[in-house]
């Protein structure tokens, strides 16, 4: 058997003008071959993905006056009704110590789901003449005199998905009061289109104020001007409106409502605005780490036309005979570090078990690879990765799924078949229920809290018959056949 690479679906990535392709050498060798010298950089396909290429500033002058404006109304207003939180005789006494401002929803299993593509820009000359708080160039200006004044975190892998799925929340970095908020607007844009975003401003105790934008329309809090929001409190969903080339956070702060005090956040040898961080625990420069490991039944489509929503192609579940695409998902990774990579049979005998050298440092990168003929036995697979400390494992299934149609001594499904809904009757407790096609391919999947009822809701889902794989808290799998009517 030999490993082949698609030259057709290597064209149209090559064809996508937003991202910088690496391609290595091309091989057709047996995979026995590989097994032996583990020379995998031969058949690497990798890929860059570049967020704000074109340098676009997240808000026009005028929007951004406006806010200020608008902000500054509100906290008069709320002043004048003694419902204004912020006493000024405890002005100064302390700064707020933020958490990371956004999460990953419930329900959802990458390891990290987002990136920095910009951070404040501490030189005030332009363009192109760039300095960030670690005396760096991870920021952007632009001809028109623009200096970043936020930090950009976006969505990586699958940023449209993700969006549209509302995979990651927004959340208070610091507690406060809602002092405004927008919401409404068109949240696809792909360049400058003059428009404003859709956002919330918080004011903290110390009286100092963050800009949270380009959220995802409808998702904006539905709490009012005045209202109080807790450290951790989701105040919406990650999204592109307003002047944006793809779903991020804009993440600005101000000393107070004078708007004459910028703070970068992150404290470093070159941040001229304030001396110490603001974090509660702050990430490190190149925050390194492992997105997601995934595998797939055709190559994953991360790079459709901006705002197509991505393809991905995931399966967890294939034939011995099927070609599996091993893909890994990666943020700020540095030239020179190292990742290793294995292939685990069941057994827990490696298939293949290499090492890859990082050959340029980026804030999103992705690997993929795929093999067919190799799979000689049945049962559970781990695709797994260690990079930066930290080692992450997919498992995924190769072989006919064990499915029992009888009732189970502890474990049943009812009604089957149904027509809108399935309920698991168990006395075990569940983690979760994963449904899949006849092809493998996942249609749902629902995890489990101990407040659960354990139903899987079918109604969006077409007619047919399915597999669905319950696993439980202490990792036992079950399947069943289910048919949708």
């Amino acid at each position: 058997m030999f490993l082949r690479l698609s030259i057709k679906s290597l064209k149209q990535i090559i064809m996508r003008p937003y991202f910088t392709l690496a391609l290595f050498v091309v091989a057709i060798i047996a995979p026995s071959v590989f097994a032996r010298a583990q020379d995998f950089n031969s058949v690497m396909t990798s890929a860059e993905y570049k967020f704000n290429e074109e340098k676009i500033p997240c808000l026009t002058e005028e929007h951004r006056e406006s806010i200020k404006i608008e902000t500054t109304n509100n906290i008069e207003k709320l002043r004048l009704q003694n419902k204004l939180a912020f006493n000024n005789s405890h002005w100064r006494d302390s700064h707020p110590e933020f958490i990371w401002p956004v999460q990953q929803a419930a329900g959802f299993n990458y390891n990290n789901t987002w990136s920095i593509s910009g951070y404040v820009d501490h030189n005030s000359a332009y363009p192109n003449q760039l300095t960030d708080y670690n005396c760096g160039n991870r920021t952007y200006d632009s001809s028109s005199g623009y200096n970043h004044q936020g930090v950009d975190i976006y969505l990586w892998p699958f940023i449209w998905k993700q969006m549209d799925e509302g995979q990651t929340e927004i959340i208070a970095a610091a507690p406060g009061q809602i002092i405004a908020k927008h919401d409404g607007e068109f949240d696809r844009s792909c360049s400058f289109n003059n428009n404003i975003w859709n956002a919330v401003y918080i004011q903290h105790n110390d009286g100092s104020i963050a800009w949270y934008g380009h959220m995802k329309n409808g998702s904006v809090t539905t709490k009012n001007v005045g209202d109080m929001v807790t450290l951790g409190e989701v105040i919406g969903t990650v999204g592109s409106s307003g002047n944006s080339t793809g779903p991020h956070l804009h993440f600005e702060v101000y000393t107070d409502n004078s708007y004459t005090q910028l703070v970068d956040p992150f404290s470093g040898t070159c941040n001229n605005m304030n001396t110490v961080s603001w974090w509660e625990s702050q990430i490190p420069y190149n925050d390194s780490g492992i997105s997601a490991m995934l595998t797939h039944h055709s190559p994953p489509d991360i790079f459709p036309t901006c705002p197509t929503t991505e393809t991905p192609n995931t399966s967890d579940v294939f034939g011995t005979d099927d070609t599996i695409y091993f893909a890994a998902y990666f943020k700020d990774q540095v030239a020179g570090d190292n990742i290793h990579l294995s292939i685990i049979k069941p057994d827990n005998s490696y298939l293949y078990d290499w090492d890859i050298t990082v050959q340029t440092t980026a804030s999103s990168w992705y690997y993929y690879w795929y093999f067919y003929g190799v799979y000689d036995q049945e049962g559970e697979w781990k695709w797994q990765a260690t990079y930066a400390g930290e080692t992450v494992t997919h498992t995924f299934h190769v072989g006919a799924l064990s499915v029992n149609e009888e009732v189970l001594n502890t474990t049943a499904i009812y009604p089957n078949p149904t027509t809108d809904n399935v309920s698991i009757r168990t006395t075990t407790n569940l983690e979760s229920a994963s449904l899949y096609d006849l092809s493998g391919k996942l249609i749902k999947f629902i995890r489990f809290n101990e407040a659960s009822s354990y139903n899987v809701d079918l109604f969006n889902i077409s007619k047919g018959m399915y597999f669905l794989k319950i696993t439980s808290a202490d990792g036992e799998q079950e399947s069943f056949k289910l048919v949708k009517q």
